[in-house]
């Protein structure tokens, strides 16, 4: 098949590959202007668009895709179908109608649950303990197509956003090519969508990162795990922003009554007491330093009985 491939960040590299591998004809590839980034704010190109220059495949970065010129390049290239993962713009409809199949998204949950902007990070903060993705046929209402095909995938109890975004990278990739396969023999059997089932995965803000120590330890670690890497759980320690990267829940003893944010030190464990047990941090970060195991952290810094935030 002939097919144009949209998509901007890492986690649409792999389908991209898969693509690039097949017997397909990749004939454009669409993906977000160069944006400024590092400490330099010089443009830089996205992982789609470095793959696909090396690849030699044409790279085009409208802004809108709804000129009259884009819609004029979009349709000349004649494709099959286009395939879209993470390309962070919405399609209309007069896109969708250009290929003769229509576009199909690589979504990184098991719809209808967690349709939206962030469902790695609401599945693990939500205490999943599975998750997935969705090949769906593309309309105009978000996330919400006729379901093609899903790939499973088990939440490790310590599976971080990082973790999981690469884990449903390649799983994306792996449900890629036998939709693609499907789509060629005329085996497709698209499902809708139970409306009933839906839940939202809102866009992550950066207020989210302030950790309430009254909520129970267990619900803060889900959250440590599902803002990494970004925006990274945080509190306060000596008036500064003390980041937390990792952390699990551990069973405290039921007679020690703490305030929630306390912190108790004990055979190198920094524990914080919480609305429900105690969270024992891992990895901690302070301004303007590098992330550390916790056990270099204290053997600087003399916590026992802080409160934090």
């Amino acid at each position: 098949m002939k097919i144009i491939f949209a998509g901007t960040p890492e986690f649409a590299v792999p389908c991209l590959q898969v693509l690039l591998d097949s017997e397909h004809e990749i004939c454009a590839v669409y993906t977000q202007p160069d944006r400024p980034a590092g400490r330099g704010r010089k443009l830089q190109p996205s992982p789609v668009k470095e793959l696909a220059l090396t690849a030699g495949i044409p790279v085009f970065q409208p802004l809108t895709m709804k000129t009259s010129e884009d819609l004029q390049q979009i349709s000349a290239f004649n494709a099959d179908l286009m395939v879209v993962v993470a390309y962070g713009m919405i399609l209309t409809q007069t896109v969708l109608d250009v290929p003769k199949l229509g576009c199909i998204n690589v979504h990184a949950s098991l719809l209808p649950r967690w349709r939206g902007a962030a469902p790695i990070q609401r599945a693990l903060m939500a205490g999943d303990d599975k998750t997935g993705v969705t090949i769906m046929q593309i309309v105009r209402k978000l996330d919400a197509g006729d379901m093609l095909h899903k790939e499973e995938c088990v939440i490790d109890p310590t599976d971080t956003a990082v973790d999981l975004h690469d884990k449903l990278a390649a799983l994306g990739a792996i449900g890629l090519v036998k939709v693609l396969k499907q789509i060629e023999v005329g085996t497709v059997h698209p499902e809708r969508q139970d409306e009933a089932l839906v839940t939202y995965a809102e866009k992550l803000e950066k207020s989210e990162a302030v950790v309430d120590w009254t909520q129970p330890a267990m619900d803060i670690a889900r959250k440590v795990r599902g803002l990494n890497a970004w925006p990274v759980a945080q509190t306060l320690y000596q008036g500064s922003a003390l980041r937390i990267w990792q952390a699990e829940p551990v069973e405290g003893d039921a007679s020690l009554q703490l305030e929630p944010g306390v912190v108790r030190c004990a055979d190198k464990h920094m524990d914080v007491a919480t609305g429900a047990g105690f969270l024992r941090l891992l990895e901690v970060q302070l301004p303007g330093g590098k992330r550390m195991p916790v056990q270099a952290f204290l053997s600087a810094h003399d916590v026992n009985g802080v409160k934090l935030g």
